[in-house]
């Protein structure tokens, strides 16, 4: 029986992800830090598609949340399909952050997908397939947002799987590895971060629904990098080969914005920072 592992699958982009892979066959494993939406998304998915899903509460940020889902993917039934979606964004500044907050999205925009790759991708060898989407974003394709660590992140995440993906052991393996390079996206991340996109144009915004969709299908093609949307899909192309010079002036600065305030950084802020940890969801 197919089996499919989803980190931050309690909503947005993984919960989408789940409901496509449940549609197609997969039994589910839900991962999100939060029990009580993970477990009312594993309801609905049950009584949607009829599939068999479990969940598990981990916090990726932390490396005992990782190990959890490590110990699942060496131990539990095989996984044939792995979503590394869960992630996080700051909506404040580089300078007005602390440097708890900026560890911590390090530590599961980063460091969760490589540990969470490295403990199913050996398993999925052996069997000879399976398939790891690795949820990066446009903004990884260079500064788009300045004064915010989350594009740098970001980038390492699409290098990261087109590393993997492209290699001759992983290809003659049988393992997929994909890079998803989503827009921006409707989901509770961006308010819930304080990241105001109210002057975003329409036009940027993508159902989280056509991400996994769109992701899945490149998946089955056998593509490594997934950019959904004509429109993204052109802003990459510029990103990746325009001159710097013709590309700077069209991101995005947070130092522009409101949260731009020196008079309170994070290090005077309780416990290191504002907030405590960032949320985990999905991101653009």
């Amino acid at each position: 029986m197919a089996l499919a592992l989803v980190t931050g699958a309690s909503s947005g982009i993984g919960e989408a992800f789940a409901r496509h892979l449940a549609r197609d066959g997969h039994d589910l494993v839900l991962v999100a830090r939060a029990p009580d939406p993970l477990e009312r998304t594993a309801r609905t998915l049950r009584a949607d598609t009829g599939r068999h899903v479990d969940v598990l509460s981990a916090d990726l940020a932390t490396a005992e949340g990782c190990a959890a889902v490590e110990e699942r993917l060496h131990s539990g039934p095989p996984v044939d399909v792995l979503v590394n979606n869960a992630g996080t964004v700051l909506g404040r500044p580089f300078p007005t952050t602390s440097v708890v907050e900026e560890s911590a999205l390090l530590d599961l925009n980063i460091r969760a997908v490589m540990r969470l790759t490295h403990a199913a991708l050996p398993r999925m060898l052996r069997a000879g397939g399976g398939a790891i989407v690795n949820v990066a974003s446009v903004a990884g394709c260079g500064p788009s947002w300045l004064a915010s660590s989350y594009p740098a992140s970001k980038a390492w995440v699409i290098a990261f799987s087109e590393s993997v993906g492209r290699s001759k052991g992983v290809r003659q393996g049988g393992v997929r590895v994909l890079a998803v390079l989503p827009g921006y996206t409707r989901t509770a991340l961006h308010e819930r971060n304080a990241v105001d996109t109210a002057h975003f144009p329409s036009w940027m915004w993508l159902p989280a629904d056509r991400i996994a969709s769109t992701a899945l299908r490149d998946l089955r093609r056998g593509r490594v990098v997934c950019v959904p949307g004509r429109r993204y899909r052109a802003v990459v192309q510029a990103m990746r080969h325009l001159p710097r010079a013709l590309v700077l002036p069209l991101c995005w600065d947070l130092s522009r914005t409101d949260a731009w305030d020196l008079s309170r950084t994070g290090a005077d802020l309780p416990d290191g920072g504002y907030p405590k940890r960032p949320v985990q969801e999905e991101k653009p």
